[in-house]
């Protein structure tokens, strides 16, 4: 187990490299129904040239968890994103968060979310996300919850359902 200190949390680079991409997309399937799947390496790069943010942590040379985050104005077709583009004028979108396994509950997403928090603060603009209540991901909403965000509404789809939560 790695203490929170030995973490670096890192922006994308510019031109990720294909063994770079591979790791942020295993460590994304590993960490579905949490975050929503995706259907290919190709998807993956597709997404991260619609977002405005995305950061990595990682422990010595080993990604072990990422965020990717969008501005109002993206093309991205996600019906939670379309929720908070009604809603705000501007915002940020947290799109996905994924960790290790063995690596939560060590800082990981407090550092990752206290990074995106200051550049929303930068940007005034409110933060925001959706979390499964279905199934229930009850460690993000309490998470959630505990970094300040308020639940605004929620949506049921066909095979799951999610709670939309903004952090001004």
């Amino acid at each position: 187990m790695t203490l929170e200190t030995d973490l670096i949390v890192s922006s994308f680079p510019d031109n990720p490299s294909n063994n770079f991409i591979k790791s942020i997309y295993k460590l994304n399937q590993k960490n579905t129904p949490e975050v929503g799947s995706l259907s290919s390496e190709e998807e993956l790069k597709s997404l991260i040239k619609m977002s405005s943010c995305c950061l990595y942590v990682s422990s010595q040379t080993i990604i072990v968890g990422f965020i990717i985050c969008l501005r109002e104005g993206s093309k991205y077709t996600s019906k939670n994103y379309n929720f908070f583009t009604k809603k705000f004028s501007k915002f940020l979108y947290i799109d996905r968060i994924a960790v290790e396994g063995s690596y939560r509950r060590t800082g990981i997403g407090k550092k990752i979310y206290s990074e995106i928090e200051l550049i929303a603060n930068l940007n005034k603009v409110p933060m925001c996300c959706e979390v499964n209540i279905l199934p229930l991901n009850e460690v993000s909403i309490n998470f959630h919850k505990n970094f300040g965000f308020e639940e605004i509404g929620q949506r049921t789809f066909r095979n799951h359902s999610v709670a939309y939560f903004m952090k001004l």
